[in-house]
């Protein structure tokens, strides 16, 4: 615009002196420099240079010439090169040899605290003035145009580009693709997702171009797809090689609860996690991480679902072969307690070899309910092994088989006879059991309790927590049983009974108790229980003592003999005075 108005103006005037309605007269001198550059600026020229007649046309046409070349020839949507004028905290103020200066905001500019005064960068001019009288410039649009064939091209062929990753944003990354922005979706980046994406800023890697508009300058680029033809090369290679029981390299991918799956590069496998180890493995993660290199043996191959199995244990030898000659029934081990049941613990011998210690096998002595009582997870123990099942991989422990068994030292130590006292530990309704050594109780019977008087529970004798003493029946070591006497502890009362009771001693009783087959009656002079039978009582086809007798009634009878079994004097009524009565 600046060379048309200064060729205007000397158009003009050479146009005015060859007119022939002019009059002739001398031709003013050619323009000085300051009026040209005045003039080519639309800028108004003082009057002292107005009058100047210093230059003839050919010092003109020759400063002309000169200044020309100074001046660019501007056009809308053309790529100019722009002088740094200075940037500031918004733009970077640029000249582009017009009459007014041109801004381009900072985030056009890769680094613009990089740019110094005078440097000179490309820029699109997009418009000469807008409503301020300001060049519009475009940095941005500058860079995608000058690359636009270029990128084109690679949409069109599908050619692979570099691109290097910028940063982060909403869906996505941008990426620096020959200069220009490119959006990359989440979904693009990899063959799966990624879980932070600012790992990846700054790494320079391939993609294809997938979706180009040029009047919105708007380019997405997938990486995802190129790594997808590249993983179904390797994928077609891989199936013409693989075969079951092949040994492979695989990079770890992914981690789920029930395994692992690997990359044998171009297509995945399952490492399951009862493949990994032959030992207790609570997860995959104890094992591997994702990213890990590791050899996998090929177990398995469907082709129809692509799916690979793959094992990781079968590496080192099965842990259960020859595991007779390694623990021999009656060896003491050591191992550590991995898990706790209800029924007993599970014992690591070592990986991939465990050993059940049944809950019976713990202690010789102490009731154990569960475990728990005495072992943890984590125990480092030592155990006796009892029984092995190679077949079903199975292997019996106990850990009371460890320290020698009491009850075989029982019978010697405490004979048929020995008295000894103990706290009643607790009471059923057939005895009570009496503690002999800690851990170790004796069972009183029922029978065994008192002498003369007739029992019918032990709570009629004996609290929980009482001390008392007994005397050693019988000891029966292989069925763990101790049998006590709390009777036996005390005088047997039927030698004085039968001498002060023999058979034929008349009595006057009164009944006390009565049952289907008699009545019990007291005895005035001592504890020991008389009892009367039915076919005793001196009724003629009695059935139920109780549809004739009484609690309280009083009768007349003699001593039959002594009930050595039941503790009692067996008796004979001769007399019923009610009966008399009601006659």
């Amino acid at each position: 615009m600046a060379e048309q108005t200064a060729h205007e103006t000397a158009t003009a005037t050479a146009a005015a002196d060859s007119s022939p309605a002019a009059p002739a007269r001398a031709r003013p001198a050619a323009p000085s420099l300051e009026q040209i550059y005045l003039q080519a600026h639309a800028l108004d020229v003082p009057p002292d240079l107005e009058d100047e007649q210093s230059y003839n046309e050919a010092q003109f046409q020759e400063l002309l010439a000169q200044y020309e070349p100074t001046l660019q020839s501007l056009q809308e949507g053309q790529i100019v090169k722009a002088r740094v004028v200075r940037v500031t905290d918004r733009a970077v103020i640029l000249d582009v040899g017009f009459k007014s200066e041109g801004a381009v905001p900072l985030e056009e500019f890769r680094d613009p605290q990089a740019l110094r005064p005078g440097d000179e960068v490309e820029v699109l001019l997009e418009s000469m003035e807008d409503e301020q009288g300001t060049v519009v410039l475009s940095k941005k649009k500058a860079d995608f145009l000058r690359v636009w064939d270029q990128i084109r091209e690679a949409h069109e062929t599908g050619a692979p580009v570099p691109g290097t990753i910028l940063r982060k944003v909403k869906g996505g990354a941008m990426v620096d693709v020959l200069g220009v922005e490119a959006f990359l979706p989440g979904s693009q980046i990899a063959l799966r997702r990624v879980p932070n994406i600012d790992e990846l800023v700054g790494q320079t890697l391939e993609f294809r171009i997938i979706k180009l508009n040029k009047r919105r300058r708007n380019i997405v680029v997938s990486r995802r797809v190129l790594l997808e033809e590249e993983r179904e090369k390797k994928r077609e290679e891989l199936k013409r090689e693989l075969q079951v029981g092949q040994v492979r390299r695989g990079v770890v991918k992914n981690i789920t609860d029930f395994g692992v799956f690997i990359d044998l590069g171009g297509m995945d496998g399952l490492l399951h996690v009862t493949d990994m180890s032959w030992g207790r493995l609570n997860h995959p993660s104890e094992m591997v991480k994702i990213g890990d290199e590791i050899d996998v043996v090929v177990l398995d191959i469907d082709w129809e679902r692509e799916r690979l199995s793959l094992g990781l244990k079968q590496l080192t030898p099965e842990p259960w072969q020859n595991i007779e000659e390694r623990y021999p029934v009656g060896a003491r081990v050591r191992g550590k307690v991995v898990s706790l049941t209800n029924y007993g613990a599970f014992v690591e011998l070592e990986p991939g070899v465990e050993g059940l210690v049944h809950v019976s096998e713990i202690s010789w002595t102490r009731p154990i309910k569960h475990p728990s009582q005495v072992l943890s997870i984590g125990d480092e123990i030592e155990a006796v092994v009892l029984a092995i099942d190679a077949e079903q991989k199975r292997i019996s422990l106990g850990i009371k088989q460890t320290e020698e068994d009491p009850w075989l030292s029982l019978p010697e130590k405490y004979p048929p006879g020995t008295r000894i006292r103990g706290k009643v530990r607790n009471i059923t309704s057939f005895g009570a059991f009496v503690e002999v050594e800690p851990g170790i109780d004796g069972l009183v019977h029922i029978s065994d309790m008192s002498w003369t008087r007739r029992v019918d529970h032990p709570s009629e004798i004996l609290k929980k927590g009482d001390e008392v003493e007994v005397v050693v029946l019988s000891i029966d070591p292989e069925q763990k049983r101790i049998s006590l006497g709390l009777k036996q502890a005390q005088e047997d009362p039927w030698q004085v009974v039968s001498d002060r009771y023999p058979p034929g001693t008349p009595l006057r009783v009164k009944i006390t108790r009565i049952d289907p087959e008699g009545v019990a009656v007291d005895l005035p002079l001592d504890e020991i229980e008389a009892y009367v039978p039915r076919l005793e009582l001196g009724v003629a086809g009695l059935q139920n003592p109780a549809d004739f007798f009484q609690v309280g009634d009083e009768l007349e009878a003699e001593v039959l003999e002594p009930d050595y079994v039941h503790g009692r004097l067996l008796l004979r009524v001769t007399r019923i005075p009610k009966l008399e009565e009601q006659l």
